[in-house]
């Protein structure tokens, strides 16, 4: 299997966040249920914006607030979204860019505007989501991309795909293209009431295998299964999934594969300014880990400092580098894997080792004619005793040189003397 070019390739709804304050009465009047997400059409997205205070506006979208964390570790990472020809759509194209994202999907030329969701902010810090799909709702298996698709070492997907049927289908066809070339399928579940929707198409893709890596939060686990017990639900989870991660908000995260279950803490935040993006982030840190051959827990604890940095400011991006927020704290961040190939450090480690041991062998047949009474330096030659004639040095060099067989000529011939 050929090296990937990319560490985690995202696939998911290219939208524009509009993020402002409101407190719980205004959801009360509009009648939006804290804390989830909601699909609405176009004219209720007006209407919210002009009834909502002062907004910002900044690139979103769950699985590409993902892909631009893992950009932040400093891995290589790529993004499949349909946005249009449109302000907000350059505004989307930009900044993902700018993050350091590789970015190939052309714009629609017409229909629907870019997506936005408008992202109301209560003084607890928890975010109301209203999302007008728009052009994302598109995306479909014309743009996507095999070669990039192929080249990734995780391909993730986010749950909200599963709303419209033609990116259900381009879904599905990027998690063939995956496994295809042997890549492993990340998904997030996303937001509860997707999970509600979608429970039964969702366990299938878990226990079928199509998806390798599962993320969900407690909310979601609990849906996914229609049970309150946390302990009922994971150990059910245990059974279904190959490896899962569910994030526990202030009590941090568990990691369960069918082997075992770990607990790992969240990292310490003094002030939760704003929950978007939280989850998003979280998984950000542990795709990175896991394409980088971290084991789980340290996998785990990169996505728990991410989610950290994004829950101290507004929006769902991360402000400053992951990459030196990780360095700071004693977490590892790879370099990027070996160019040259896979397996190319252990092929020289052997190599190395090869070298070591023929010049061992070389000092041995060395200390074996100096005790049988030979010496042979350079061009110097000496009479063995009691005999009266001498031993060329090509003679003395024959031991080591057959081991050029057993090696390879080539590779032996630095540890060799140069002859006189």
């Amino acid at each position: 299997m050929p090296e990937p070019r990319y560490d985690v390739l995202g696939i998911g709804n290219a939208i524009v966040d509009v993020i402002a304050r409101a407190d719980d009465d205004f959801l009360v009047r509009h009648a939006m249920r804290k804390g989830t997400m909601s699909l609405i059409v176009e004219d209720q997205a007006e209407h919210i914006y002009e009834t909502m205070g002062p907004a910002v506006e900044i690139s979103g979208g769950s699985a590409a607030n993902t892909i631009a964390g893992v950009a932040s570790f400093g891995a290589r990472a790529a993004f499949i979204g349909k946005v249009k020809e449109d302000t907000l759509g350059r505004v989307f194209i930009h900044d993902i860019r700018a993050a350091g994202v590789a970015f190939d999907t052309p714009p629609a030329q017409e229909g629907p505007s870019t997506a936005r969701s408008y992202i109301l902010v209560t003084p607890d810090g928890e975010r109301t989501m209203n999302t007008y799909l728009g052009a994302a709702q598109n995306l479909g298996v014309a743009d996507i991309h095999v070669e990039a698709i192929s080249a990734a070492a995780i391909t993730y997907l986010e749950g909200y795909l599963w709303d419209p049927q033609n990116a259900k289908d381009a879904f599905l066809e990027a998690a063939a293209i995956a496994h295809d070339a042997k890549r492993r399928v990340a998904l997030t579940l996303s937001d509860a009431f997707c999970v509600d929707r979608w429970r039964g198409e969702f366990l299938e893709l878990i226990r079928s295998g199509t998806i390798d890596v599962l993320f969900a939060n407690e909310a979601e686990l609990h849906s996914l299964y229609q049970t309150s017990d946390f302990a009922t639900a994971l150990a059910i989870l245990r059974q279904d999934a190959e490896l899962a991660v569910v994030t526990r908000s202030e009590n941090g995260c568990v990691v369960v594969t069918r082997r075992k279950t770990e607990a790992v803490p969240a990292f310490p935040v003094g002030r939760v300014v704003d929950t978007t993006g939280a989850g998003d982030l979280f998984a950000a840190g542990f795709l990175f880990g896991l394409a980088r051959r971290q084991d789980h827990v340290t996998a785990a604890r990169l996505g728990a400092l991410a989610a950290a940095e994004v829950l101290q400011h507004l929006g769902a991006r991360p402000e400053t580098s992951l990459k030196a927020l990780a360095q700071e704290n004693g977490l590892p961040v790879l370099i990027t894997p070996n160019p040259r190939g896979p397996g190319h450090g252990q092929a020289q480690g052997r190599l190395r080792r090869e070298l070591r041991n023929a010049s061992r062998r070389r000092r041995d047949d060395e200390r074996r004619r100096h005790a049988a009474g030979f010496l042979c330096r350079g061009s110097r030659r000496r009479s063995s005793p009691g005999r009266g004639h001498h031993i060329p040095q090509s003679r003395c060099e024959t031991a080591a040189r057959r081991t050029a067989g057993r090696i390879g000529a080539g590779r032996l011939a630095a540890a060799l003397p140069a002859r006189a």
